[in-house]
């Protein structure tokens, strides 16, 4: 049965605050956060260059807490993520990126099929990211999780039936539903874990069904299938779980009014669970200071930067254990799919020849 989630839930402050409160933890360990002022930096210890296809200030501020602990400066480039492919691929040996970071399984799989990553000998890694969240051969390791779910339009109600992905292409909800283009790699994702599951011929069946039930033209990114939603444009969207969070915990009154009209649920509670991706890292091929990289990603796995991290943009801890902070935290009950995140890389180029097949656009 599909888990559904009322959006009518008490009002947060922003996800930064919450990431800069669980950060002055980070800064200072054990004591007080009132100490935290009095606390001297280390002496310089090198550096590490990061580059990320996030671009969060949360990041920025965990970044300094490191730099504080350890004294090792955090340089950080911030572009798309096929763009920092790209750079790190034409810079080769002479790179100074230590770490690459970004949003979705299948960019780091793009990743490590042009050679960027190598692999990380880290005990204290994979004893805290879960096999599922990681690349098979430690090349990287998941940092923050988001689900891909379904939001209606809480005035025209959920649909009678509608459970599962799979009914997403049920001829019974023909017009009914906005998504993204399928050069989304988000949807790109989704279908590979389709194909992962069932097969290309399944995966195809039902991307062709979708299709069929578009209300619209697929356009924009989350927010205007939200807003989309929200305005009866159409009666279904899917987005991923933390845009939905931007608005639910808005401070923002234009924001608040429309989480106030479209609720959400989790799809194949009953079956598989929900679809799940990462924001994920791993150290670089070239990495000039690979020791100060992996110091790096162990301090973005620890339990209070795990949560600074995640709630920056509205994520869950990749760490079990680790409780959501801000609005997505009243949404964080749920059964995710148990698919390895490195099948969705492994099946993207098969997804997008369907969705060409099949006309989504």
């Amino acid at each position: 049965m599909a888990q559904i989630i009322s959006t009518q839930l008490p009002r947060f402050g922003t996800a930064l605050a919450i990431s800069l409160g669980a950060l002055a933890l980070v800064a200072c360990g054990d004591d007080a956060a009132t100490d935290a002022k009095s606390a001297e930096p280390k002496p310089d210890a090198g550096e590490v260059n990061v580059y990320s296809g996030r671009h969060y200030e949360s990041d920025a501020a965990i970044f300094d807490a490191f730099t504080k602990e350890t004294g090792i400066k955090v340089n950080t480039i911030e572009a798309g993520g096929d763009a920092l492919i790209e750079r790190i691929s034409q810079e080769g040996e002479a790179s100074p990126a230590d770490i690459f970071i970004t949003a979705d399984a299948g960019i780091l799989w793009r990743a490590d099929e042009r050679g960027i990553f190598r692999s990380t000998d880290s005990a204290a890694l994979e004893a805290r990211v879960p096999s599922q969240y990681r690349h098979p051969d430690d090349k990287w390791f998941g940092l923050s999780k988001r689900a891909r779910i379904v939001i209606y339009n809480k005035e025209m109600g959920l649909p009678d039936g509608l459970e599962t992905y799979a009914d997403l292409a049920d001829p019974a909800y023909e017009g009914m539903i906005c998504v993204r283009s399928s050069s989304n790699i988000y949807n790109q994702s989704l279908l590979a874990s389709r194909i992962a599951h069932f097969g290309a011929e399944a995966a195809e069946e039902w991307a062709r069904g979708v299709v069929a039930n578009f209300a619209r033209k697929p356009q924009g990114n989350d927010t205007s299938q939200i807003e989309a939603v929200a305005a009866g444009i159409c009666r279904l969207g899917i987005v991923n779980s933390y845009y939905t969070a931007r608005f639910i915990g808005s401070d923002d009154a234009k924001n608040a009014a429309i989480g106030e009209k479209f609720d959400l649920f989790f799809p194949d509670q009953d079956g598989n669970g929900a679809h799940v991706n990462i924001s994920g890292a791993g150290v670089t091929k070239y990495a000039p200071n690979p020791e100060n990289a992996e110091k790096l990603l162990e301090f973005l796995l620890r339990d209070e930067t795990q949560k600074a991290f995640a709630s920056g943009n509205n994520e869950y801890p990749v760490v079990p254990g680790v409780e959501a902070a801000g609005p997505i935290a009243a949404y964080s009950d749920f059964k995710p799919d148990a698919l390895p995140v490195s099948a969705l890389g492994e099946k993207q180029a098969e997804a997008v020849r369907i969705f060409d097949r099949v006309g989504w656009q």
